[in-house]
């Protein structure tokens, strides 16, 4: 196919992904959500979850958005150095969230700096926001899509440390952005620590780590224990679903790390809603696609 038809059919099948993920959670957060909701021992927590599911039911059974505010589309996209219609990913991710803002249909939420005026399909400046990863050697392109609501965007966050402040400093600045502003984001969240050397990487590598699979762990031993130790210390602030006193504040906690500078610790925080929603989608060389990562027996 020409690249004019290569980007009318991935606009359309981005389309209906987009369709689907904010409407059905991955299977990984939807199982970890029930796991959570069976250690929950009080009342009013195991009324939340059951509050949760049963929205997320009825989204499925209405055909509609599983929360009201669908966010602006961010693409974490890894594209192999031979794929042949990498030209016309970022044409048709735009045409696919203008058309699925009125199919899916999604709230309409971007706004241009400056002009101060909705666009009225969730495209704008630099929106969808992509980010681009070449994998050399591969001819396949992944992409994660996610769905970047407000509530889950205030507590990001993102600072350089002196290494004299040490690694305890890593663990405050943490701790902080979940229990301040991360209850606007609806916990149980996911939780991403991204460890670099600026902010600018280190924010990266913080949604990075939040978009894993959930079950991941960081590559070394020692971000894996950071990671574990994390989430065990945030569940132990008696915060659980929605804020209210609980368990449970985090579903996990993922790092992602990079070298850092001899003078510097940068540390970025990025933080889910319950409402994760993030899908992953695959294409080979003939746009010919599969999602059962994110989602096993369904169709779109």
């Amino acid at each position: 196919m020409d690249k004019h038809e290569a980007k009318t059919k991935l606009a359309n099948i981005m389309e209906k992904f987009i369709g689907l993920a904010c409407k059905r959670l991955p299977d990984d957060v939807y199982a970890k959500l029930k796991e959570l909701r069976e250690r929950e021992e009080s009342e009013i927590q195991k009324v939340i979850y059951d509050t949760y599911f049963d929205n997320l039911d009825k989204a499925l059974k209405l055909n509609r958005p599983a929360c009201q505010d669908t966010g602006l589309l961010h693409f974490y996209i890894n594209c192999g150095s031979e794929f042949k219609y990498i030209g016309i990913v970022e044409a048709a991710l735009r045409e696919a969230v203008a058309n699925a803002t009125v199919s899916a249909p999604l709230r309409q939420n971007a706004v241009n700096y400056f002009e101060e005026r909705n666009t009225e399909d969730n495209t704008g400046e630099r929106m969808p926001w992509i980010h681009w990863e070449i994998v050399p050697d591969n001819d396949e392109l992944e992409i994660c899509v996610y769905f970047a609501g407000a509530g889950c965007c205030l507590p990001g966050r993102a600072q350089v440390f002196k290494p004299s402040d040490g690694y305890a400093a890593i663990i405050k600045y943490v701790f902080d952005a979940v229990s301040d502003l991360g209850l606007n984001a609806c916990p149980p969240f996911v939780v991403g620590v991204g460890l670099g050397h600026n902010v600018e990487n280190a924010a990266v590598l913080s949604k990075m780590a939040y978009l894993r699979p959930l079950g991941t762990t960081h590559a070394h031993p020692k971000g894996a224990k950071l990671e574990r130790d994390l989430l065990e210390g945030l569940n132990s602030l008696g915060i659980g679903a929605q804020g209210l006193p609980g368990k449970q504040v985090a579903m996990e906690v993922h790092v992602e790390s990079s070298a850092r500078h001899t003078a510097t610790i940068a540390v970025g925080v990025s933080v889910s809603c319950y409402m994760h929603r993030r899908g992953f989608i695959k294409f080979n060389n003939d746009l010919e696609f599969d999602f059962s990562k994110s989602y096993k027996g369904v169709s779109i």
